[in-house]
């Protein structure tokens, strides 16, 4: 068996053993519930965010569209960190607004809150312009980017978004985790 195998092996039952001793005095005088095993989720620290932060006081359009872009991330199966990058990007996008042509302010023809563009393939300008239908299509691209789940957030969004400006999404990560921790549960 190789070294890295036995050494995972010899972890997993090093927890085990430790919960059994924490949980074990716990667990006896507990009632039974159904007689199933309970399992325990184990989540790793959040990425630190990279760089000066920026924030915003939200209206209540801007608070509505946070939590729609986190129902579409629960309706996607994904995890509270497709919501911070979803939040992050839409938060550089279009300051969680749902916004329209911008004609002479805007070259191209950008919409929503993500500011896809339907020249592009994202959708037509009534579903761009939906918040869960721009987050699904947003959580749709996350999901062909291998190893998203553990990549700086900037690298996760532009991969999906391809900006001009790169890294100007991690600015707003502390905000978008601030938001997804607010509404996760509500």
């Amino acid at each position: 068996m190789n070294t890295i195998i036995r050494k995972s092996m010899l972890s997993v039952a090093g927890l085990a053993f430790a919960g059994g001793v924490v949980a074990g005095p716990i667990a006896a005088h507990a009632d039974p519930v159904d007689g199933k095993p309970v399992a325990v989720a184990v989540q790793s620290a959040a990425p630190k965010p990279q760089g000066e932060q920026s924030r915003i006081t939200l209206n209540d359009e801007q608070t509505a569209n946070v939590k729609a872009i986190i129902a579409a991330t629960k309706k996607a199966g994904l995890p509270e960190r497709a919501a911070v990058i979803s939040i992050a990007t839409s938060l550089q996008e279009s300051k969680l607004e749902n916004l329209g042509h911008l004609g002479d302010k805007n070259d191209h023809d950008s919409l929503g809150l993500f500011q896809q563009r339907p020249t592009s393939g994202w959708g037509t300008p009534e579903q761009i312009t939906d918040p869960a239908y721009s987050t699904t299509a947003f959580l749709k691209g996350l999901q062909q980017v291998d190893g998203w789940q553990d990549m700086a957030l900037t690298d996760a969004a532009q991969t999906v978004q391809v900006s001009a400006y790169p890294d100007a999404y991690a600015q707003w990560e502390q905000q978008a985790t601030d938001l997804v921790g607010q509404y996760w549960n509500s």
